[in-house]
């Protein structure tokens, strides 16, 4: 069974083609990678699939209904860039997400901020990027979606954190669940994706499981470079 279709997606920003005419299906109940360089669409996609671009053409469906309040509801998107604003506490962060999202778990979001080492009453201002991302984190995935979003979620923190962070998301989310994952740290996530779409140049370059793509024993790490060293 599909979570996600999309049926000639086409999105583009005045001249600029981001999208062009793309369909797939990804899978439920995996985890997906979602790969290509920087600038092929991945954000905006992810950003489509979460109901917060609705300008595109051609049709997608999250659980089989189009984007909105509906899809909203059931998933749980980290975008690359922060959405809590400097004056809020740790605590008035989740406060917001526990007043807006009836599926989030208000005491393991606190469990959480206290296992990354996170003070309650720290405000976003004063923090860093690693730390504002362990903060965005341990709000995501507080919530019991059926499907999780997650952009660039290791970005900002150093190499001896991410495992941590890993060990985090696989720990922290519903067996039932999808999480569609975009990252450039394709070595360090490699061994939890079952199945991966990339795209480039707006298009669906590879979408399959991943035993299927590592069948020829070549990891995802070296069809990433095969690929978009020939298409990018």
């Amino acid at each position: 069974m599909s979570i996600i279709t999309a049926s000639g997606l086409t999105k583009a920003y005045g001249n600029n083609i981001v999208l062009n005419d793309m369909s797939f299906s990804l899978p439920e109940g995996k985890i997906i990678g979602l790969f290509g360089p920087n600038g092929c669409g991945k954000t905006t996609l992810m950003k489509i699939l979460s109901g917060l671009i609705h300008d595109y053409s051609g049709e997608v469906l999250v659980n089989g209904n189009k984007p909105g309040e509906k899809t909203k509801a059931i998933t749980a998107y980290l975008p690359e860039q922060t959405f809590v604003h400097d004056w809020m506490r740790n605590i008035d962060a989740v406060d917001y997400f526990n007043d807006f999202y009836s599926d989030f778990d208000k005491n393991k979001a606190l469990e959480m901020i206290k296992r990354f080492g996170l003070s309650e009453k720290q405000k976003a201002k004063t923090m860093s990027k690693g730390m504002q991302e362990k903060l965005l984190l341990s709000l995501v995935m507080s919530r019991d979606a059926s499907l999780y979003i997650l952009d660039e979620p290791m970005g900002g923190v150093d190499p001896a954190t991410r495992g941590a962070i890993l060990d985090f998301i696989m720990q922290n989310y519903s067996q039932k669940s999808t999480l569609l994952i975009s990252t450039h740290l394709i070595n360090d996530l490699e061994s939890v994706f079952n199945h991966a779409l990339f795209i480039g140049k707006g298009n669906v370059l590879i979408n399959d499981s991943v035993e299927n793509i590592t069948a020829g024993g070549k990891s995802i790490e070296d069809v990433f470079k095969e690929v978009f060293s020939n298409v990018w």
